[in-house]
């Protein structure tokens, strides 16, 4: 939880500084458009996506098999989006990549390693406390 929270803190501070970068290469008014242009594009491509990924979880569904690397993916789809929508250039490439079926692999493969290792600790939940 303190490696999320401490995540939590450094990205928008990271994002800040890079919106500043490249505010001063490309000028203000085309720094924010591309923010809004890469939080639309992404809203799109993740709804596509997730569309997808729902239909496959459904045939998984419907032949009696439990769809786990489809839920995987549409964790990855919900984080990436989530990581789109908020305003930044590092959140946007890290939600992009999170997104696009080519690069999400890598995150999955951190994700069922990460969810093994807490089931070989004996975690067989997940409890998140505010």
């Amino acid at each position: 939880m303190r490696k999320l929270v401490l995540l939590l803190i450094l990205t928008p501070i990271l994002d800040l500084y890079v919106l500043v970068k490249v505010s001063q290469t490309m000028g203000l008014g085309s720094t924010i458009l591309l923010v809004i242009l890469t939080g639309v594009a992404g809203y799109y491509l993740a709804r596509s996506e997730g569309r997808i990924i729902i239909r496959n979880i459904n045939r998984e569904m419907s032949q009696g098999n439990v769809p786990g690397d489809e839920l995987l993916t549409g964790f990855c789809i919900l984080v990436g989006g989530f990581l789109l929508l908020m305003p930044g250039i590092v959140t946007d490439i890290v939600g992009i990549t999170m997104v696009l079926p080519g690069t999400r692999n890598a995150y999955k493969q951190y994700i069922r390693k990460y969810l093994q290792r807490m089931i070989n600790k004996g975690y067989t939940n997940i409890i998140i406390r505010w």
